[in-house]
This record gives structure tokens, C-alpha cells and sequence, in this order.
């Protein structure tokens, strides 16, 4: 490995090594952010696969020995492995290292993760909003992060040193900094995020428990709308399985006021109010024009 050019931290440990983590290994790589990246996986498929592309300069299955001398441990895998990691690793991070993640609900941190953390360590949750439906170290790639939002939730306690140094990783990465309590973090991604992927996952199911002659049909004619909701719902089941676990009390506020809006639009069906089948798809549009604007779209879905 080359001398890192501008190193930030001298040694980071990656604990998982998907989509995010893999992505992440490959900017770090790539710029020269760390003298030493140390990965740690459950599998020895996965490790191995980590050694094979070139994602770390030491792997290992002991989580604990991942962790030792590391200056920043970013947890990397599913939120229902959070505290059951923190247990085994919290003895021993050495004092004033930094721990993150990259997880898509923020108060299971403060619950699962900081009770396991010596005196001394810096807990500093963090969410890249960025992703496929892809998973696995191989389904990285560096620019992954490029003009994303990452949002940063620390607690109001947490050392500033600390924040400002994942800050400036994620910036090195080519993200938006945003910082927000993790309470109000959960509630806007279980609509911006969770609620989708819900819909996206009952749409697609309803679709596999058809006849087979319907289903065959369904498949063979998708058009561009369900295609969408067969990507989202191809994501990693055990990685969603746990964000709604975990982020449940902000999902199920939101899938009630979701409730509320469709059973509006069934009504309006039923008695064939056209006038307010037109009102609420008119209102829509301009949602589609919010995240054009804040250049939150994918390159090539430009249309309005």
C-alpha cells in the first residue's frame, strides 16, 4: 500500500462489509483517507471476498480484535446486530476513538450501541443516505456518495472534535453534511425512505400471489412503475426486516396518516370524483420538482 497522501485517520475499522462499507473502503482507498483499513465480517466468504478486491490492509472474523488500536470503527451492518456488536467489541476500543455507523434508523443507536461503550469513546451515529438494491462487498463503488446527504445525529454531549472528524470523512466521500436529532431523523426517513420500501415490498408480493397465468402476464408487461417497486423490493431483506423493527414507532405514524390519505382516494374512485383524482396527482407533481431541484434524482430519470 502507498503512503497515504492525506490521511485522516491513521487506522479505520469497518465492522460489515456491504454496499455501504465496501463503498466506502474504495473511497478511502482511493484518496489515501486512512494509513490502515482493518475489515471484519461474520462470513469468511465475505472476508475473503473484502481481501480479494482490495477493501482492507488486514481482515479478520474476531470483532473484537478488528476494533483494537482503531481511531474510527464505523458499524456497518444490520441494525439488529447493534448491540450484540457493541457488546463484543466496547472493552476493547482504546479511550478517545470514535464510533459510528451507517445505519438507517439513529435512536436504536443510542439504545443498542452507547450503553456498550467505555468512558472515553466517542459515539457519533450517522446515516450516508445514499444506496441500491444491491448488497455485498462487490456491489460497491467509490462514487456511490457523490453529492448524497449524510446526516450526522449526535447526541448534544458529544465531543465536537469527534463530530467534526466523521464530518470531514463523509465530505472527503463527496456528501452534503446535514445534522438533525436522531428522533427527528427517524420520522423524516419513515416517509422518505421506509414507508416506500414497505409499499414497494406489499406491492411486489401482492403481484407473486396472483394466479400463475396472471403473474406471467404481470411480469411479462411491467411497466415502468412496477419495474421501480421490483427494484426497491429485490433490497436486502434482512437489512429492512430491522429498520422497521427498530424505526417501528415513527413507520407506523406515518403508515396512519398514509392509511388516512388512501382510504381518501379510494373514496374518490368509488364515487368517480374526478375533480379530486386531478387535485391530488396535480399536487404531486411538484414533489417530483422538490427533489429534481435539490438534485436528489438519478442522472438519467430527469422527467417531470
Amino acid at each position: 500500500m502507498s503512503t497515504p497522501t492525506n490521511p485522516l485517520f491513521k487506522r479505520i475499522t469497518l465492522i460489515g462489509i456491504g454496499l455501504i462499507g465496501s463503498s466506502l473502503a474504495r473511497v478511502i482507498k482511493r484518496d489515501g483517507l486512512a494509513e490502515h483499513i482493518c475489515v471484519s465480517t461474520r462470513s469468511e466468504e465475505t472476508l475473503n471476498k473484502a481481501i480479494e478486491l482490495g477493501l482492507c490492509d488486514s481482515a479478520t472474523l474476531d470483532q473484537a480484535e478488528a476494533v483494537k488500536d482503531a481511531d474510527l470503527i464505523i458499524i456497518c451492518t444490520p441494525l439488529g446486530t447493534y448491540s450484540k456488536v457493541a457488546e463484543t467489541i466496547g472493552s476493547h476500543i482504546k479511550p478517545g476513538a470514535i464510533v459510528s455507523d451507517v445505519g438507517s434508523a439513529k435512536k436504536c443507536v443510542f439504545r443498542e450501541i452507547a450503553p456498550h461503550l467505555p468512558e472515553g469513546v466517542h459515539l457519533v451515529p450517522g446515516h450516508p443516505v445514499a444506496g441500491t438494491e444491491n448488497s455485498g462487498p462487490e456491489s460497491g463503488f467509490a462514487e456511490l456518495f457523490l453529492d448524497r446527504y449524510f446526516i450526522l445525529t449526535p447526541d448534544k454531549d458529544t465531543d465536537q472534535d469527534a463530530v467534526d472528524r466523521v464530518k470531514g470523512l463523509w465530505q472527503a466521500a463527496g456528501m452534503r453534511i446535514e445534522t438533525m436529532d436522531a428522533d427527528h431523523h427517524d420520522q423524516v426517513l419513515a416517509i422518505t425512505s421506509h414507508l416506500p420500501q414497505l409499499i414497494a415490498y406489499s406491492i411486489v408480493d401482492t403481484a407473486t400471489q396472483v394466479g400463475d397465468d396472471l403473474q406471467k402476464e404481470i411480469f411479462q408487461y411491467s411497466a415502468g412503475g412496477f419495474r421501480d417497486f421490483t427494484r426497491i423490493a429485490a433490497s436486502d431483506p434482512v437489512m429492512w426486516r430491522d429498520i422497521f423493527v427498530e424505526n417501528r414507532e415513527a413507520v407506523l405514524d406515518i403508515l396512519n396518516r398514509f392509511d388516512e390519505d388512501l382510504t381518501a382516494l379510494k373514496r374518490a374512485i368509488r364515487q368517480g370524483d374526478g375533480e379530486k383524482l386531478q387535485d391530488v396527482f396535480t399536487r404531486t407533481r411538484s414533489a417530483r420538482r422538490g427533489i429534481i431541484e435539490a438534485n436528489q434524482h438519478l442522472p438519467e430519470d430527469q422527467k417531470v
